[in-house]
């Protein structure tokens, strides 16, 4: 998505994923720029469709979010071949959940530039998840409301407002919603979740599963209610399962979420568990 900036975090993601037992390949112009972008949107497309392509590759891995994914997908057609795993978060949202809309599953989880961050248990998590081990439930706080099941959409909460009403958003009826943030004032995620409700989207959801909302407080001296303060208000009168302060996002642990597959959500308890049955 965004230009390449942290060569150092970039390169130490890709040795943990080639000490693991990987063969990583670069793009020819995975450090190129334009702007604010990494590459022109011909550049990068050109990328995706390669990799996408590509019979020998089993996973395709974001370098960085930032801002550009959803550029790569104005009238664009994901290549009709064997899917494979799309690993990423923040903004990759867009191309996760342009595949969600095609039926396949991709994961919610970090990038190269975040992947050096991350705790054992998380980096662990990740792998087993990709190698067909069993993943240990998430745990948070409970708004109540009981239990329920659904297919799990994660997303970072700007991207996924302004992937609403385009051919990028995927069916929302049923859905766990999972979301994150990073630098978002309180009045804009007010904003934000208000037009989720008057869109009548946060209708459709069956529960929501509330990550990190990094760097989002209001300055100092400015009136404001908190992040918290805004989530219950938006959130809270929705009567449905709700768990938030859930160990991923920005600036922090960043569990893997697979995208599209069945999940519990218990509101009581306060947990995020894959349905494994």
């Amino acid at each position: 998505s965004g230009t390449l900036r942290k060569t150092e975090a970039f390169e130490q993601g890709l040795e943990i994923w080639r000490s693991r037992g990987y063969e990583v390949d670069l793009c020819t112009t995975y450090n190129h720029s334009w702007g604010y972008l990494a590459g022109t949107d011909a550049e990068r497309r050109q990328a995706l469709e390669e990799g996408w392509k590509n019979p020998d590759y089993k996973a395709i891995l974001c370098g960085r979010g930032g801002y550009g994914g959803a550029r790569l997908l104005e009238d664009w057609t994901w290549p009709t071949v064997t899917p494979k795993w799309l690993i990423g978060f923040s903004d990759v949202t867009s191309l996760l959940w342009s595949l969600a809309c095609q039926g396949i599953s991709g994961v919610h989880g970090p990038v190269l530039t975040t992947l050096a961050d991350e705790p054992e248990w998380s980096l662990n998590r990740l792998f087993d998840w990709l190698e067909d081990r069993p993943v240990e439930p998430l745990y948070g706080k409970g708004w109540g409301h009981g239990t329920t099941t659904g297919l799990l959409l994660p997303a970072n909460l700007t991207v996924a407002t302004h992937v609403l009403f385009t051919a990028l958003q995927p069916n929302l009826e049923g859905v766990i919603l999972a979301l994150e943030d990073v630098g978002e004032a309180p009045y804009r995620l007010d904003r934000m979740l208000t037009q989720w409700r008057m869109s009548g989207m946060l209708s459709h959801i069956k529960g929501i599963a509330l990550g990190r909302f990094s760097d989002c407080a209001a300055p100092t001296g400015v009136p404001s209610l908190t992040v918290e303060e805004v989530l219950r208000d938006r959130l809270g009168n929705l009567n449905i399962p709700i768990v938030s302060g859930l160990p991923f996002g920005h600036q922090g642990e960043n569990a893997a979420l697979p995208v599209g597959v069945e999940v519990v959500l218990d509101g009581d308890q306060g947990s995020l568990s894959i349905s494994y049955t």
